[in-house]
């Protein structure tokens, strides 16, 4: 069988990737034509742990394909996977704009019956609209079915995900279509991988009710944690109890610096702006929204707490991007905490294992010095702030640290130290919900 899959982005690349590893024949598509040349060569654009391998692999065995012909390639294939961005606008909703011009572009060559799979997250009701805006401007009357297949691939875990989903999800009218997508997803239900069979617009929600709950956890968890602060509780063991009931469960319930990325804020504000559209509000996605957005600010309230003004202070910044195992930097704590480090006179040096250049592209000419360890970062620093919990900041030399500090003072917005430990070296330490 024949798919193309439209963008090259996060989730085409490891949608295209991941179907050609099953044994199909996929070429993917893109409008960026250096990109394309330099994925031929197997180079991927952005960091994700197994995905390099898995692309270079599937090119090999001739399998996978890249080019910029969209129309010879639509019309090669069976199965469409519609893989471009759906962005926020200024009003939190999401931005189709490029889902349209796939729409437009796919009626103008459609000849011949086709399935279009929406894998990017979109508000309830587009695909019904995409299907429309397609019978509207074909050339033909080639039948086309439409259905909802979206993706739940967390970053830095992408590949493993997709080829050991939780769940698939497929919305649609034709049972021919179903059909046909689930032949394509046939490794996965010999594996016993739940299969949920809906309609168009459940499919669609399932998407954002998922991440919507999971970004409430976190919201939820952390403003559990700054009471723990105010009463000396510890919130590791109020999440670990919690986490033992089953109806509650564990995932999503470490506190942190905020949640980030590029799914939950923008699917959070999405859903919000749905629920105002329909008459029927999110109140509590307003809240969670809230609540990430002043927790973001907490480590400028604990550097206070130690250092008393901080300008003309040294703060390093250890972690740019907004989880572990990928360079993206969208949504992440660090693009709130730096620029309000150096509104307030701050001198800021920042280390990543991966996301400085994604970093530098995203904040332009701040004034930041970059560092390319964590130790040149440190060196007479005034305070350590850990954002992201990279595997290598969780076994630092603690005791030759605190000799290259000018201040002894760590504030671990990820708990990945024991208070008790780095406090008998001598430092000052504050993390999120624990004394």
């Amino acid at each position: 069988m024949h798919i193309s899959v439209i963008g090259t982005g996060y989730v085409g690349l490891v949608t295209g990737a991941g179907l050609a590893d099953f044994g199909m024949k996929v070429t993917c598509v893109d409008i960026d034509e250096s990109k394309i040349k330099r994925l031929k060569k197997g180079q991927i654009p952005f960091y994700e742990p197994g995905l390099d391998d898995l692309v270079k692999k599937n090119l090999k065995a001739e399998r996978l394909f890249f080019t910029t012909d969209f129309a010879k390639t639509v019309k090669n294939s069976l199965v469409i996977f519609i893989c471009v961005g759906t962005p926020p606008l200024p009003d939190g909703s999401a931005d189709l704009s490029q889902i349209k011009d796939v729409a437009l572009r796919l009626a103008e060559v459609v000849d011949e019956y086709k399935v279009i799979v929406t894998k990017s997250t979109v508000p309830v009701g587009t695909n019904r609209w995409i299907k429309d805006l397609i019978n509207q401007h074909k050339k033909t009357d080639s039948a086309i079915d439409v259905i909802s297949n979206p993706e739940f691939l967390r970053e830095g875990n992408a590949v493993e995900d997709f080829m050991h989903p939780d769940r698939v999800i497929i919305g649609g009218e034709s049972a021919y279509a179903i059909a046909i997508i689930k032949d394509i997803y046939r490794p996965l239900y010999l594996a016993e991988t739940p299969f949920i069979i809906t309609n168009l617009e459940t499919a669609e929600l399932i998407k954002y009710a998922s991440n919507a709950f999971l970004a409430t956890k976190i919201s939820f968890i952390n403003e559990i944690a700054n009471f723990c602060e105010k009463v000396g509780a510890d919130v590791t063991v109020v999440a670990q109890g919690m986490g033992l009931d089953p109806r509650i469960g564990p995932k999503f319930l470490n506190p942190g610096p905020g949640f980030g990325g590029s799914c939950f804020p923008k699917d959070v504000k999405a859903l919000i702006h749905q629920g105002r559209l329909s008459s029927s509000p999110f109140k509590i996605l307003e809240a969670v929204l809230e609540v990430n957005e002043r927790q973001k600010r907490r480590v400028i309230e604990k550097l206070e707490s130690y250092l008393g003004e901080i300008k003309n202070k040294t703060i390093a910044i250890l972690g740019l991007s907004f989880k572990p195992n990928t360079s993206d930097v969208r949504e992440s704590p660090a693009l709130v905490v730096v620029p309000h480090l150096l509104e307030k006179g701050a001198k800021v040096r920042v280390y990543d294992p991966v996301a400085m250049e994604e970093f530098k592209k995203t904040v332009g000419t701040l004034s930041i010095d970059y560092a390319n360890s964590p130790d040149e970062a440190l060196k007479s620093a005034d305070a350590m702030v850990i954002l992201t919990e990279w595997n290598e900041f969780r076994f630092l030399d603690l005791a030759k640290i605190k000799k290259l500090m000018k201040n002894p003072v760590l504030i671990d917005m990820r708990n990945i130290y024991e208070p008790e430990t780095v406090k008998k070296l001598g430092f000052s330490y504050s993390g999120v919900g624990r004394i």
